[in-house]
């Protein structure tokens, strides 16, 4: 598994977003990305989901590229900005749904997830009524259930506590151990440091330092 970015540039109204990035990130390792608010981090998330068209250059996912001969990676698993599930249904409820779409996952899979991020499957509280934390929770058990491929999670660790970071910890080395690709934002340098095996740096939508 790969993902290789070759002078990848986006624009919106004329602004520039992302100018000229070019990256190859191989599965087996997580990438942290680094940047305050607004220099391209999310963007560049969603350039590599398919969410968004670039304007120039090219992403190849696996030997096909996006928007070309794939419109998005074919196993992946997402959580960019706020989660969003249905609110008057249960964790273990939305998961379910979710799973029935893509085919993949058991109800024993999900709820074994769902313990793994610290959230209880028999909780008959709705989403509704989830704490800002447990959204987060179930956000991220929903991008990772099924080991995907590809694992892109920006900000994964907002509004959990010490205990739950630990968990997340031990999700991605999990799956990282699987062969998976992640790709994780975070504005605490710590974090990344003890979860990336790359620390790459986004300024004004170029990347100024990409280390190992």
């Amino acid at each position: 598994m790969y993902i290789e970015l070759k002078n990848v540039s986006k624009s919106i109204k004329g602004v520039p977003i992302l100018t000229d990035i070019s990256l190859k990130m191989t599965g087996g390792k997580i990438y942290g990305f680094q940047g305050k608010n607004g220099c391209g981090k999310t963007m560049l998330m969603r350039a590599i989901c398919g969410l968004i068209r670039i304007n120039s250059g090219s992403i190849d996912i696996n030997g096909k590229i996006l928007h070309k001969d794939i419109t998005f990676p074919e196993s992946i698993g997402v959580l960019i900005e706020n989660p969003s599930f249905l609110n008057n249904f249960t964790g273990l409820k939305n998961l379910k749904m979710l799973a029935d779409i893509q085919g993949n996952v058991s109800e024993s899979e999900i709820k074994n997830i769902l313990l793994d991020v610290g959230l209880d499957p028999e909780d008959k509280r709705t989403y509704r009524k989830y704490s800002l934390g447990m959204k987060q929770k179930l956000g991220i058990a929903a991008a990772v259930m099924g080991s995907p491929q590809i694992v892109i999670l920006d900000e994964p660790i907002n509004a959990i506590d010490e205990s739950g970071v630990k968990k997340v910890r031990q999700i991605l080395s999990g799956i990282k151990a699987k062969g998976s690709l992640i790709i994780i934002a975070c504005h605490d340098r710590t974090e990344l440091e003890q979860l990336s095996d790359t620390i790459i740096t986004i300024e004004n939508g170029r990347i100024t330092n990409n280390e190992a």
